[in-house]
């Protein structure tokens, strides 16, 4: 890793950290009461605001989840701005495969609902499996670039560059290269507002 890419990601883990304390202490709740709502055990939300750890992606979903943001909060407070602009070599790599591929989250938009703009690239033999998302969820991918495999609910599906799938993300699902050729995506996730609890499977009005 370059030391920019060190740098981005000491940043990254910064803000996450910040937020997430920050977060928790609104909402006056302990780290039991976040893990249970999460599914994200007590010890790795220590790690996490100490800033001691990168967390996955699938770990930000959850703990995202949990208090009704999207994951571009847990990275930065939400700014309230008519316009903004914002390069893709600023976006922060949330995912980084085997071979070279990486997932940035481009945008994250919280009202009404929480809509994440993300920018996808599987190298050959790469794989992202995604656990599923809160009662709701939709995913909307259009390849740009070679061919991924879709798989929704344990059925493979081939999608082409010039294609785009849409499907509900509330359950298990992933995505993965099979060909020799890269594969590049842009993915929208969105999700209906409000904080999940994965205990009761149940949502509750999100506080502001």
């Amino acid at each position: 890793m370059t030391e920019a890419g060190a740098d981005r990601v000491v940043a990254v883990t910064a803000g996450v950290a910040r937020q997430v304390r920050d977060l928790r202490a609104a909402r006056g709740w302990s780290f039991e009461e976040l893990a249970g709502r999460s599914g994200v055990s007590k010890g790795m939300l220590v790690q996490i605001e100490g800033a001691r750890t990168n967390p996955s992606v699938g770990t930000l979903c959850r703990v995202a989840d949990a208090f009704g943001v999207n994951i571009a909060q847990l990275l930065e407070p939400a700014e309230e701005r008519a316009v903004k602009i914002t390069s893709a070599a600023q976006a922060p790599v949330l995912w980084q495969g085997g071979h070279g591929g990486e997932a940035r989250l481009l945008s994250g938009l919280g009202e009404p609902d929480l809509v994440e703009l993300w920018d996808w690239r599987l190298e050959s033999g790469e794989a992202h499996r995604s656990a599923d998302h809160p009662r709701g969820t939709r995913e909307v991918l259009h390849v740009l670039t070679g061919a991924a495999i879709v798989r929704v609910d344990g059925q493979d599906h081939r999608v082409r560059a010039g294609e785009t799938i849409e499907f509900h993300a509330d359950r298990e699902h992933g995505y993965r290269n099979d060909s020799d050729e890269p594969c590049r995506l842009m993915m929208v996730t969105v999700t209906p507002s409000g904080e999940w609890d994965r205990r009761t499977r149940s949502r509750r009005p999100r506080q502001d």
